[in-house]
């Protein structure tokens, strides 16, 4: 069971808690701006990020198929719910009910990464708006990445919304609207 706050809802394997936060920066181009973007990432998260590639050319934003143009990092356990709670101070505690799914997923933007409590401005970096997507999930979850005797979860057992929209009030301390 991981160490990070859950919401507890009587059985032990009905408890919510996150699975895992993902941290994105898409820039739209490779070279020196997305080096700086991913810079950014590394010194927020304190984590090495991975490059993402275009999955299709377009000529008119001068995209190449394979390119890479994108930057994220994948945050679990302890790590992942403290900058969760930094992110969630950079947009004011506040999440759109659209932006949480049927499975208890949610994500929400933010414009400007300096906006994170803890943050400077460098000028030679510049500022990214990046996209915070989190995860939330059961014990028994394991079942469905595990590599042998790999099984679906039931639909009883998955996430709600309506129980996505409890944790985030009670344990994260952020209000849906």
């Amino acid at each position: 069971m991981p160490q990070v706050p859950y919401l507890d809802v009587g059985h032990p394997m009905r408890r919510v808690y996150i699975g895992k936060v993902i941290a994105h920066i898409a820039v739209g181009e490779s070279g020196d701006r997305l080096l700086k973007a991913a810079q950014v990432l590394e010194t927020l998260t304190g984590q090495k990020p991975a490059f993402r590639k275009a999955k299709r050319t377009i000529k008119e934003f001068g995209i190449k198929r394979g390119e890479n143009i994108a930057c994220m990092v994948t945050l679990r356990g302890e790590k992942a719910y403290e900058f969760l709670k930094r992110a969630l101070a950079a947009v004011d505690y506040t999440i759109r009910r659209s932006s949480i799914d049927e499975h208890g997923n949610f994500a929400f933007g933010i414009r400007e990464h300096i906006h994170i409590p803890g943050t400077k401005y460098d000028p030679s970096i510049g500022i990214f708006g990046m996209d915070v997507i989190v995860a939330l999930e059961r014990p028994g979850y394991r079942v469905a990445r595990r590599r042998r005797r790999r099984s679906s979860i039931g639909k009883g057992h998955l996430v709600t919304r309506e129980e996505a929209i409890e944790f985030i009030t009670e344990v994260l301390g952020a209000k849906v609207v």
